[in-house]
C-alpha cells in the first residue's frame, strides 16, 4: 500500500468521523448495489434494461434508488433522450471513471478470493 489509514486521518482532520461526508460517500459507493452498478457502468454506457439484466437480483426500486444516489454524488451521468418511448442512458462521469480505476482492482480481488474466503472449493 502506498498510503495508510492513519496517514489519511492525519492529513484530513475529522475524516471518517461520525457525520463526516466520507462516511456517506463510502456507504453509497461500497454498498452491495452501488459496487455492482458502478462496475457494470465501467464497461460503458447502458440503458435501464441493460443494467437490470446485467445486475441480476436487483429490484427496479433499488436500481432506481441506487442510480439516483450515484448521480446525486456526481459519479453517474443520466441522459434522457427525447424519443418515444423514452430512452435514458447511464454512464460514469469523469469522477466515476476515476473512482472505478481504483475500485476495479478491489472488485477483481474479491472475485478471485471470495470462494476461498467462504470455504468453498
Amino acid at each position: 500500500m502506498t498510503v495508510s489509514f492513519a496517514q489519511i486521518k492525519a492529513s484530513t482532520p475529522g475524516v471518517f468521523e461520525e457525520g463526516c461526508s466520507t462516511r456517506v460517500v463510502l456507504d453509497h459507493v461500497m454498498s452491495k448495489w452501488g459496487v455492482l452498478v458502478l462496475s457494470a457502468l465501467s464497461e460503458g454506457t447502458l440503458r435501464w434494461g441493460e443494467l437490470k439484466r446485467t445486475i441480476t437480483g436487483i429490484s427496479e426500486k433499488m436500481l432506481a434508488s441506487t442510480l439516483r444516489t450515484l448521480a446525486d454524488d456526481g459519479l453517474v451521468h443520466r441522459e434522457s433522450l427525447p424519443t418515444v418511448p423514452p430512452h435514458v442512458d447511464y454512464s460514469l462521469t469523469p469522477l466515476g471513471r476515476d473512482l472505478m480505476e481504483r475500485m476495479l482492482p478491489l472488485v477483481e480481488w474479491v472475485a478471485d478470493n471470495s470462494d476461498r474466503m467462504l470455504g468453498r472449493p
